[in-house]
């Protein structure tokens, strides 16, 4: 079945394919590393400038491996699932210690560092060093269920094993990145999940999908499950310079040890954390509103002490500090906290 899929999905990306990428260019292991991470989850047109921005600061794994967990961070807070840009560092560092500061070229070297499954170790041996290897991230995932009209939800075990052989089977083996590159766009482009373009897609003819009207039912559905719905309320202790009081969070749970606000369950609760850290006047609700986590609700309560005089103690605490606006950008922050931040900032 590869020649098939081959001959017509590489002379589609030689006209269509998407070839100005920030990584391709140049097309090293780290750069492609890199974006490969900063794709699970989320979408090309978000990810350019979330890349641009970190390898400005840190061009070389080297730098990221040097760099503070607080920077790294800060250059990740609005990509949301933090536990990547952690394991971004983790193996940075362990590069420079075991790999000559460079990421390695085996394929188990490379699965064994934190954060590279077998998708992205194929990814980047595929694109940087033109290995054959295959790759199934989401967007290939879709490609083959409907080419070979695969039913079940492609995240059981069953099913993966089953389009596993297919990637591997399709894999050729010369122009390995470009035929990479060219099915994740095939993907991401033409074969959406909503209103697949099948009219303009190269493998129309031989895709099981299109040909027996099934794109709409494939690839199949997670089984759904209700999604539970939690309450915080945050605590904004603004000091008369402006500057507002944040707390690290712990190494477990969401937003594991960012910086974000001062919580509680309640506002009696809020008001008594409030005297713990300051002395304060007053209180000002702000209007309340919802993140949405990929298996939770968040509604958050937003509380503002306005004026608030810092006890003693704080600067003696290494998980708490009063920060300016300015000095916002540099730490790791959850995007709904440094949006409210800088909603408040603005309307001060």
């Amino acid at each position: 079945m590869s020649a098939p899929l081959v001959t017509r999905l590489l002379p589609w990306f030689d006209q269509h394919g998407r070839k100005d990428l920030p990584w391709q260019h140049p097309r090293d292991a780290y750069r492609v590393w890199l974006s490969e991470v900063m794709l699970q989850q989320t979408q090309v047109a978000t990810v350019i400038g979330y890349f641009e921005r970190f390898i400005h600061a840190l061009p070389i794994l080297r730098d990221l491996a040097a760099a503070d967990e607080d920077t790294v961070l800060a250059l990740w807070s609005g990509l949301g699932y933090y536990r990547r840009a952690r394991f971004l560092h983790r193996a940075a560092q362990i590069c420079v210690e075991q790999h000559g500061g460079e990421l390695p070229r085996d394929f188990d070297a490379l699965r064994a560092l934190p954060g590279i499954g077998r998708s992205t170790a194929g990814a980047i041996l595929a694109q940087a060093h033109g290995l054959r290897f295959a790759i199934l991230d989401g967007n290939v995932k879709r490609v083959l269920t409907r080419y070979h009209g695969i039913h079940g939800h492609p995240g059981e075990s069953a099913v993966e094993r089953q389009l596993w052989l297919h990637a591997e089977a399709h894999t050729p083996v010369t122009r390995v990145a470009d035929y990479t590159q060219a099915i994740m766009d095939l993907g991401a482009t033409l074969c959406v999940r909503s209103r697949p373009r099948c009219g303009d897609c190269p493998l129309a003819g031989d895709c099981i999908a299109y040909r027996d009207d099934l794109t709409a039912q494939l690839p199949s559905r997670k089984p759904g499950k209700s999604i539970p719905t939690r309450a915080t309320v945050m605590l904004i202790l603004r000091d008369s310079q402006g500057r507002v009081l944040l707390e690290r969070r712990g190494p477990q749970g969401v937003w594991s040890g960012l910086w974000s606000l001062p919580e509680a369950t309640d506002p009696d609760g809020a008001w008594r954390i409030a005297q713990q850290h300051a002395q304060i006047d007053d209180v000002q609700t702000l209007t309340p509103f919802t993140h949405v986590f990929s298996h939770y609700r968040l509604n958050i309560e937003p509380l503002l002490f306005d004026r608030a005089t810092a006890q003693r103690g704080i600067a003696d605490n290494p998980q708490l500090r009063w920060c300016s606006a300015s000095e916002l950008g540099a730490l790791g922050l959850p995007a709904p906290v440094r949006a409210l931040l800088l909603q408040i900032n603005d309307a001060s």
